[in-house]
């Protein structure tokens, strides 16, 4: 009888149609993946802009002469070549304060999406192996999480926690990895039934080594397509919560609390709220397109490249 882990090799991350198309070896898949997101030329464009808003946002903010403890300008200034982005009502430069809200809100999205993805995949892999008491257990927490306000829940936790940008984080976490349960609880179920699966329980593999050593490197393309567009919709998320009041506090900032901040200056100094609101939407589009190249990169289905 074969070797389980070399039977299930070429079909990690893609339906068992697909394992021709990606020949026998993992390092070939990746290069096929590869090769067909590059080709993805969207999803290029958006990873440049959005490795270019990162690493502005992170050596902009160190090289940049003000930082965000700098409050000697004066209230409410214009843009101008010693202020492009003009000050805020307390002086403070607004350019560095969008570089270091930018640097929080993406810290805030990767938090949010490792959590998401770590809790929603094991979960969604465990109960749609073991099936049963598991997996109704399993589907009804995800029920129940989905039905209860979880507006009420996170302010509630803000409220009862200290206010810091990793509160935020863990709390917006906690209630963003349910559809990743339900999608990764699906596609287990199906893999479950392959023949390799069968194979690695005759050799008496565990349960626990069946599930992560054989049915999530099978859902890397899932499991990284949903990573990447938890990190787009945490970033909403989270300026989402800031608007309202129940976001990041300072002395902590993100692009959520700038917005709101100034959102009293939106007619007589728009750039105030322009400047945060185009780099939020700038990050949330640029992370879907890289999710959308993604998905086209993975499906061995897709014949045509998306421009």
């Amino acid at each position: 009888m074969a070797n389980p882990q070399i039977t299930a090799a070429p079909e990690s991350g893609v339906p068992a149609s697909s394992s021709y198309e990606f020949g026998t070896g993992a390092r070939k898949q990746w290069q096929t993946v590869l090769r067909r997101f590059m080709r993805h030329r969207l999803a290029m464009v958006s990873l440049v802009v959005l490795v270019l808003l990162t690493l502005g946002a992170i050596i902009g903010g160190a090289l940049w002469k003000y930082d965000v403890t700098y409050t000697g300008g004066a209230s409410f200034a214009s843009p101008s070549a010693d202020h492009p982005l003009g000050t805020s009502q307390i002086g403070k430069d607004m350019l560095a304060l969008i570089f270091q809200g930018t640097q929080f809100s993406l810290l805030i999205a990767l938090v949010v999406a490792f959590m998401a993805t770590i809790i929603g995949v094991t979960l969604g892999a465990v109960a749609g192996f073991l099936r049963g008491a598991v997996d109704t257990f399993v589907m009804r927490l995800v029920d129940l999480f989905l039905i209860v306000p979880q507006l009420a829940l996170v302010a509630i936790a803000v409220h009862a926690f200290p206010a810091s940008w990793y509160t935020v984080a863990i709390v917006l976490g906690l209630f963003s990895w349910m559809q990743v349960a339900r999608i990764n609880r699906g596609q287990t179920l199906s893999l479950a039934e392959r023949e390799f699966i069968e194979a690695a329980k005759a050799l008496g593999a565990s349960n626990s080594r069946i599930i992560f050593k054989h049915i999530l490197p099978n859902l890397t393309g899932i499991i990284t397509v949903n990573a990447t567009l938890a990190v787009a919709t945490a970033v909403l998320s989270e300026a989402a919560l800031s608007f309202i009041g129940l976001g990041v506090k300072p002395p902590d900032t993100s692009l959520g609390l700038i917005i709101i901040e100034n959102y009293s200056q939106f007619q007589d100094r728009p750039w105030l709220f322009y400047a945060p609101f185009v780099v939020i939407v700038l990050i949330s589009l640029t992370i879907n397109f890289i999710g959308d190249g993604l998905r086209d990169a993975f499906d061995p289905r897709q014949t045509k490249v998306r421009a």
